[in-house]
């Protein structure tokens, strides 16, 4: 399966999504910052990066011009708790935006999605 970085600065969001994720068979590196998230995405290369916008004193719409820039083929979804973001021409870098929710069907369908795209972008380039 695949590796995904989950970034949010809330331990329990972050334990949350990973577990979801784990179950599904992906790998899971986790970062509470945009400095450990660029370490990570450095280190590791993951195939997805899931991203919240609010971090404890970051932007993560700042973050993901970052990380547009300096690694183009890494799809970015978004995971907010703010639907109001959704407007900012920003946020129309990420590849999904989707609402944290309790309920992670939403989520998951969107991870499948940008990782199924991303893997035929890729292997259609290749």
């Amino acid at each position: 399966m695949a590796s995904i970085l989950l970034v949010d600065d809330e331990p329990n969001i972050r334990f949350f999504y990973s577990d979801v994720l784990t179950e599904r068979g992906h790998r899971v590196y986790e970062a509470a910052s945009g400095d450990e998230a660029m370490h990570v995405i450095a280190e590791k290369s993951p195939d997805l990066v899931v991203l919240d916008i609010k971090l404890a004193s970051e932007n993560g719409l700042h973050l993901l011009q970052h990380i547009v820039r300096d690694y183009p083929d890494v799809p970015v979804i978004l995971l907010t708790a703010y639907i109001s973001f959704q407007d900012d021409y920003t946020s129309w870098l990420a590849h999904q935006y989707i609402l944290k929710s309790n309920d992670p069907s939403e989520f998951l369908q969107a991870v499948d999605e940008v990782l199924r795209t991303s893997q035929w972008q890729a292997s259609a380039g290749a």
